[in-house]
């Protein structure tokens, strides 16, 4: 028997790791749906496609793919697997086939927290500690939250951000989109056109930082929760 909603499978972002998700798994667990979330090795944009692609098919059963931030470059390639019915987009790229992060970026000028970011003697890249709260979640009112994001940081391979992305999921997938209007890491200018550009079912702006998971958890969710009504609805139900 086929449930009667779509998996979650939620992909974390760079400098992260799946206890990012914290605020939005409870809430989703608690309305009925299996929630599960990868653990992406951040060592390349391939990497973490595979990664992703080989836990969405390991569902077995229809799944909706939510990524945040660099989670969001990730589910544009693991969106391609079969089950996959849907790619639900927080403050991230939406990459087309060729583009990469820092092509992506070039195209304007930098966002301000991009001067915090540092390349370590193995070509991974971290944000200064000392910076992290307001690069990344300058308006998460729990200190101690944003300082153990800081402190427990996973370093990020620079090769992430150069490699190129292959044929992009939103261009055969239904996709939502959340803006973060604050945003200091990714331009808020940029996510509104990548917005526009995958034809977002739906799109929501949040006054915050990139860190609108943990911000905005309800709003969210309840874009996730449109997502998954939306898919179930074109299936006829997964029954």
């Amino acid at each position: 028997m086929m449930p009667d909603k779509p998996n979650i499978l939620l992909v974390h972002g760079a400098w992260g790791d799946a206890s990012h998700w914290r605020h939005i798994i409870p809430p989703l667990h608690e309305k009925g749906y299996r929630v599960f979330a990868v653990q992406n090795p951040l060592t390349s944009l391939s990497d973490d496609i595979d990664r992703t692609t080989k836990m969405a098919a390991a569902q077995d059963a229809p799944t909706l793919l939510v990524g945040h931030a660099y989670g969001c470059a990730v589910i544009t390639g693991a969106g391609l697997t079969p089950n996959v019915v849907g790619l639900v987009y927080l403050a991230g790229p939406a990459l087309d086939e060729g583009e990469s992060l820092r092509s992506l970026w070039a195209r304007r000028a930098p966002p301000e927290g991009a001067a915090n970011i540092r390349e370590d003697k193995y070509g991974y890249l971290w944000i200064e500690v000392e910076k992290f709260h307001e690069t990344f979640c300058h308006d998460l009112e729990d200190r101690m939250e944003s300082l153990v994001w800081a402190l427990t940081q996973k370093p990020t391979a620079a090769r992430c951000f150069a490699e190129k992305s292959g044929p992009p999921a939103w261009k055969v997938k239904p996709c939502w989109y959340q803006i973060s209007a604050n945003d200091r890491l990714i331009p808020t200018e940029t996510e509104k056109w990548m917005a526009e550009r995958i034809n977002a079912r739906k799109t929501i702006t949040l006054q915050t930082s990139h860190a609108s998971i943990a911000t905005h958890p309800d709003d969210i969710v309840q874009l996730i929760e449109e997502a998954s009504n939306a898919v179930v609805a074109k299936a006829g139900g997964f029954r």
